[in-house]
C-alpha cells in the first residue's frame, strides 16, 4: 500500500507504507484524521482525501462500504471530461479503506518538528525540483 501525502505549497511525498503499520489504516474512512507516527511522519496529523484500488477505481465519500459501485457521474472525481451536462456510468470505490486499495492521498492538516522533505527524502533516480 502506497501513501501520498501532500502539503499546502502543492509539493506531495510518496512512501510505501510498513505491513505492520497498514492494520492501524484498514476500517479508516475518507475524511478521518491520522496519526503520522505510524507511518514514520511523527507530530503530522493527516487527513485522508481519498485513494484508489488495484485496478485504478477512485475512492469516493458519498459511497458507503469498501466495496465498487456503479454510478452516473457528472463532472465529478472518477470522470473526466464531461461536456456540461453529460453524465456517464463510472465504477468507483466506498469510502472504507480495505485491503483491496493501493494508494491513499492525506493532506497535511498539523506538521511536526522536521520538515517531510527531510523525513522522506528523494530516492536516486527520481525527478529533482
Amino acid at each position: 500500500m502506497k501513501l501520498v501525502i501532500s502539503e499546502k505549497d502543492g509539493k506531495s511525498y510518496q512512501l510505501e507504507v510498513p505491513k505492520a503499520a497498514e492494520g492501524s489504516l484498514l476500517g479508516r474512512k475518507v475524511g478521518d484524521e491520522i496519526d503520522g507516527s505510524a507511518l514514520g511522519a511523527a507530530g503530522y496529523t493527516l487527513k485522508i482525501t481519498g485513494g484508489s484500488d488495484t485496478a485504478g477505481f477512485p475512492m469516493r465519500k458519498d459511497v458507503d462500504g469498501p466495496r465498487k459501485k456503479k454510478l452516473l457521474l457528472g463532472n465529478s472525481p472518477g470522470i473526466r471530461g464531461a461536456v456540461h451536462g453529460e453524465r456517464k456510468k463510472r465504477i468507483v470505490r466506498g469510502r472504507i479503506i480495505s485491503d483491496e486499495i493501493m494508494q491513499i492521498n492525506c493532506i497535511v492538516l498539523q506538521a511536526g518538528a522536521k520538515p517531510l522533505p527531510e523525513l522522506f527524502p528523494k530516492k536516486e533516480g527520481e525527478k529533482k525540483e
